[in-house]
This record gives structure tokens, C-alpha cells and sequence, in this order.
């Protein structure tokens, strides 16, 4: 995806291919019948897993670091360093790593046995996440193994702001309460980089549909609908963390409902 002179990249790690339960929720019982974002034949939906390489002048940026060497019944991560060898980039080439929020498969190649997998960049999340996954009652030993060496590397943040010129993070709290999304813009052109506010194309264009993994459902859900209602005004791309192949799309209104199409 290409915003005004910015290359936007997805480079897989893995994929996750979860029941539809387990994703998703409706109050009415509804059965899932999103044509965009189908299930396959066991009703499992794919969901990629992976990272956003972004060049913007000097800077090779990452929007979350996979998942990283991961292998279970569902799930099955670990070829992240490869393709982004295949895009071109090194690990040390890597300068800043931003991520939309801090769960496991977020932020798995942040480290590998206890070494910094990118050695030269700054990471950069909301302080609400690093409080809620790394200190107190809500901590999670997972998490805090993979991210503790990176500690004296972490710039956090609390508001929006730019980042780099050409990078906005704007928090979005509700799937964690530090949750955010990267805003790529360059002129009149932008693109938004969603992380977990949603993980399948139904919840856009239905938005009774409930998230399962969200820490705050109620929060999570009214900020879902807010992004939708500004994707549907503006057109610009989107893509969120999950989408199959880190795809981008668009959310339009017509006759009152919203339609999605994949970007091209």
C-alpha cells in the first residue's frame, strides 16, 4: 500500500485459523454469513498474524512484531524474520517498533531467548498497556518474559501524537486499555493501521457483532463503531491486524448500511 511517497508492507508470520465462536458473538444468535470474510468448511476463520514494515525517509518502522516461534492446534507463527529478509530488511536495519497493543501475538519477536531481535530500534507503546500486562494483579508471566529486555528501549506514550513525521498514534482503548492505531498520512493521503479493534470484516458491517478478545467489551465495541463511521466518511484504507494476508480495505455507506471492498 503506498500513502503519497510511504510503502506500506505486511510481512506474515503465521496464521490462525480460529472457530468462529471464538471470535465473535451475536446477541441475536445470528449465524455468521460474511461473504468478504468467509469460514471455511469446519466454520474456522482465517486470521493472519505478522507485522507492518513502513519506510518513511530514514526510518524502518514495524507496527507489532508477530508472533514470534509458535506452533498449536490452531495457530502456527515463526516466518516473520524471513519475509522481512524478503522485503529487504535486516533486523538492525529496523528503527523504531510500535505496537498497537501488547498481547502475545503483538509482540513475540520483540525477543528471542532473552536477546533483542532488533537490536537498534526504539519500541513505542501506550503506557496503559505496559502497566496493565507488566506490573500488578493483571500481569502476564508470558509477556513479561518476552518484553522485560527490551525494557530500557521502550519510549511509552499517553496522548496522540506524532511519532515520526508521517506517523500519528492515536490510543484506542477497549480490546486493552492501551490499544492504538497508527495513522500513515503523507499530503491528503492517509491510511490507518487498526491493531485489535477488530479482527474480521462483519463486525465493520454489522456492528452488533461482539469481539471476543476484548479486555473492556462495552469500550471496545463504541470505539469499533467510531472507527467504522469515520472509515465509512473518509475512504481511506484501512487494514487491521488479522485480516487475511494483512489485507487493507475500504467501508463506504450505502442506503444507510455499510459496505466493505478490499483495497486495491
Amino acid at each position: 500500500m503506498k500513502v503519497g511517497t510511504h510503502d506500506i508492507v505486511p510481512i506474515i508470520d503465521g496464521t490462525a485459523h480460529e472457530p468462529i465462536g471464538n471470535a465473535v458473538t451475536h446477541p441475536d444468535g445470528k449465524i455468521w454469513d460474511c461473504v468478504e470474510h468467509p469460514t471455511d468448511e469446519t466454520g474456522r476463520i482465517r486470521l493472519d498474524i505478522g507485522s507492518f514494515l513502513i519506510r518513511i525517509r530514514d526510518r524502518v518502522v514495524l507496527i507489532d512484531a508477530g508472533g514470534g516461534v509458535h506452533s498449536g492446534e490452531d495457530t502456527t507463527t515463526g516466518s516473520m524474520l524471513d519475509n522481512l529478509r524478503d522485503a529487504g530488511v535486516e533486523p538492525s536495519d529496523v528503527t523504531d517498533v510500535c505496537f498497537t497493543h501488547m498481547h502475545w501475538d503483538h509482540i513475540g519477536w520483540s525477543t528471542v531467548e532473552g536477546r533483542i531481535t532488533f537490536p537498534n530500534a526504539t519500541f513505542r507503546l501506550h503506557q496503559d498497556d505496559w502497566t496493565y500486562f507488566m506490573t500488578g494483579t493483571t500481569s502476564d508471566p508470558r509477556i513479561r518474559e518476552i518484553i522485560a529486555p527490551i525494557e530500557d528501549h521502550v519510549e511509552p506514550f499517553s496522548v496522540e501524537h506524532e511519532i515520526i513525521p508521517g506517523l500519528i498514534a492515536r490510543p484506542a482503548p477497549g480490546h486493552t486499555p492501551g490499544s492504538t492505531i497508527y495513522i500513515v498520512h503523507d499530503g491528503k493521503e492517509r491510511a490507518l493501521l487498526l491493531g485489535d479493534t477488530l479482527h474480521t470484516v462483519g463486525e465493520l458491517t454489522e456492528p452488533e457483532w461482539i469481539g471476543m478478545w476484548d479486555v473492556d467489551p462495552i469500550a471496545a465495541g463504541i470505539m469499533r463503531n467510531r472507527i467504522a463511521d469515520e472509515l465509512a466518511s473518509t475512504g481511506d484504507p484501512f487494514a487491521p491486524a488479522h485480516f487475511p494476508e494483512l489485507a487493507f480495505g475500504r467501508l463506504a455507506t450505502l442506503d444507510g448500511l455499510r459496505r466493505f471492498t478490499w483495497a486495491q
